[in-house]
């Protein structure tokens, strides 16, 4: 027996902690018998420790801490990444009806397009292709999305439309539906909360960049009309509907000093059912250079006391809740009919890796090729002790480090260990 590539321990109140990331287990060990371990390793005698203590060697076989000398570890993670980015089960398609917009925030990476929008030959042709993927016997689950640019300047147009089309033919066919919304939120009424409800549409993500004053200055219609006040009536519309709602919150240096735990207030009228549904997503703004998580972690903690459910990027797994653009049964289609993966880099026509066809299909072209074969290419990912939750992050990632090696947490192993840390604790929480 060995013990395993991707077991990270660290010390809490009193005792060990250990988490190997392929088997996603925790363990908590009192110190000497960490200490027990740690000799048993160092002397290399792990097998040993079956005849010292066959409940403690048992235990952590079982949690994946030692393996069989000749288990291939990395073929592990393989198949697990495997299993999750190739399922055919579920479908995830992401619309972009328009790329223009009602705002024009800042920091925001894409094009406005003006004019830009579906014609009726590609809202058929995306009907065409929704068709496809329900003819698929494996699909379970079926998720759509729906981007922009702001994709209700042409709700009525492009939305409602396919909705009409695509919706009782999931019902019919008995596939799980969910659908939600990117949306600045200023153009939410009842008659859209009404439609949600009646095509299965059961989510909306809203963003605010601060409280009041500094959101307005951010997020507006123009210099005289600001746009916080509407925008958390909407949200609290919305969940009077019973939709939920992930309240995005850009972080920057600006928005912390703009009175952001002012903003608890404007939701402090909430029924227990509707705080159910809200949560309150925070985000660093990728300009933002100045290291601010320790203020970021204090606003967190007084969303949570004011009983406010939150979360941040760093909570995810990249493995077993990969990015949409790692799996196979994804894609994005623009309003002109080109087809991306990520959407978190721009729209142009030469990043497109794909065409959605007029018989509702699609040519994907070199570019989707080699994004599905990006992933176990770096080598510091190989050797990593929480590859199996990292990974690298995406495969956006891994295209852009071509032939560069790269870490996310900076080659550091105190950061890795907190991540971990961090897996820990929120699990406590």
């Amino acid at each position: 027996m060995i013990i395993s590539q991707f077991n990270t321990f660290f010390y809490h109140q009193g005792s060990m902690i250990g988490y190997n990331a392929l088997s996603n287990e925790f363990i908590i060990l009192e110190l000497e018998l960490f200490e027990l371990y740690q000799a048993a390793i160092s002397e290399k005698k792990i097998s040993e420790l079956n005849d010292i203590h066959p409940g403690f060697y048992k235990h952590i076989k079982d949690k994946g801490f030692i393996i069989n000398k000749n288990t291939d570890e990395i073929q592990s993670v393989k198949k697990l990444v495997a299993s999750i980015d190739q399922n055919d089960k579920i479908y995830e398609l992401i619309i972009n009806p328009t790329m223009n917009c009602n705002f024009k925030c800042w920091y925001c990476y894409e094009t406005h397009i003006k004019d830009s929008k579906m014609s009726s030959s590609i809202i058929e042709n995306v009907i065409l292709f929704i068709k496809s993927i329900l003819e698929n016997n494996n699909l379970k689950q079926f998720h759509l999305s729906w981007f922009g640019g702001e994709p209700l300047l042409y709700y009525d147009k492009t939305i409602l439309p396919i909705l009409e089309k695509i919706y009782p033919l999931i019902k019919l066919k008995g596939i799980e539906f969910s659908s939600n919304f990117t949306t600045n939120g200023l153009l939410v009424n009842q008659k859209i909360l009404t439609d949600c409800n009646l095509f299965g549409v059961n989510h909306f993500q809203i963003t605010l960049d601060g409280h009041r004053e500094r959101h307005n200055k951010v997020r507006f219609v123009n210099k005289e009309r600001g746009s916080y006040d509407e925008i958390i009536n909407n949200i609290k519309l919305i969940l009077k509907n019973k939709i939920n709602v992930t309240v995005r919150l850009n972080i920057s240096e600006e928005t912390l000093n703009g009175k952001i735990t002012e903003i608890i207030k404007d939701f402090s009228d909430l029924t227990s059912q509707q705080r159910k549904l809200l949560i309150f997503s925070f985000h660093k703004v990728w300009q933002e250079e100045k290291n601010i998580e320790n203020e970021m972690s204090k606003i967190i903690d007084e969303f949570k006391i004011n009983k406010l459910s939150t979360q941040t990027i760093d909570e995810v797994d990249h493995v077993r809740n990969s990015c949409y653009a790692d799996k196979k049964n994804q894609a994005t289609i623009n309003y002109n009919g080109e087809v991306f993966k990520c959407t978190a880099r721009d729209f142009k026509s030469e990043n497109k890796e794909g065409i959605l066809q007029d018989n509702g299909s699609i040519l994907w072209n070199e570019k989707y090729y080699h994004r599905m074969n990006a992933k176990f290419k770096n080598q510091p990912c190989i050797e990593c002790k929480i590859l199996p939750i990292c990974n690298g992050s995406c495969s956006q990632l891994a295209i852009e480090s071509k032939n560069e090696e790269y870490c996310i947490h900076d080659f550091d192993e105190d950061k890795k260990t907190m991540v971990v840390k961090n897996i820990f604790l929120n699990a406590l929480n």
